[in-house]
């Protein structure tokens, strides 16, 4: 038996429209106009950091940027499953994954508190044999901790996992427990960043790709 862990935002569910909203309801509250979702999303791996960076010009040096952050998660948190949604095909390829004989589950930097609501809201059957997030382990991705917990839980080898995800911090941290790794170019990535240079074992265009590609991957570890 392996696994297939998943990162969430940006790889399994497409979360944009909600951390986006949700910086967008707090410049509206400051008489900003709001930012095209476009201009955010690719920020959107990076949680109320890239937010706030992108949205309000903040960054953690910054006096106030505690207290607004703070604000961010509980604006957030208000929204966070009015609009987001499992990419298309994505509860057909992990119903697929279980009938096949292996396991899957999410690993993300999203906090706990956030990931498992979000998830227990989307309502993927089989639901995730686990839900690590970033700060479940103490550290966060790609520190290989979470990676190990997530073993640990599923009871599964992780040189018999593979892990997705969408930035070069989900690629690290795989590498760095021993996982397959597949990197998604549908995902919430920054301008100019070479998802080609992040060393995952294949990368993807789309979530259709994935099933060849973990299918690779489990043949060429077998």
């Amino acid at each position: 038996m392996g696994a297939v862990l998943f990162d969430l935002d940006g790889t399994l569910v497409d979360t944009a429209p909600d951390l986006a909203g949700a910086v967008n309801d707090m410049r509206v509250e400051r008489g900003l106009d709001p930012l095209p979702l476009a201009e955010l999303a690719p920020l959107c791996s990076f949680g109320g950091r890239g937010m706030l960076g992108k949205g309000l010009d903040l960054t953690p040096e910054h006096a106030a940027y505690a207290e607004t952050y703070d604000a961010f998660i509980e604006a957030y948190r208000a929204r966070m499953t009015r609009e987001s949604r499992a990419f298309e095909g994505m509860r057909k390829l992990v119903a697929d994954i279980v009938a096949g004989g292996d396991i899957w589950g999410v690993i993300t930097n999203k906090t706990e508190a956030l990931a498992r609501p979000l998830m227990d809201h989307l309502d993927f059957d089989p639901p995730p044999a686990c839900v690590i997030g970033g700060d479940s382990a103490g550290v966060a991705k790609p520190d290989p901790a979470p990676m190990f917990m997530a073993c640990r839980q599923i009871f599964v080898d992780p040189t018999d996992c593979i892990y997705v995800g969408d930035s070069d911090r989900d690629v690290a941290a795989g590498r760095a427990a021993g996982m397959a790794t597949i990197a998604v170019a549908y995902g919430y990535i920054p301008v100019g960043d070479d998802i080609h240079g992040w060393n995952a074992d294949i990368v993807v265009d789309r979530v259709a790709d994935l099933r060849s590609a973990i299918h690779t991957l489990k043949q060429r570890n077998s």
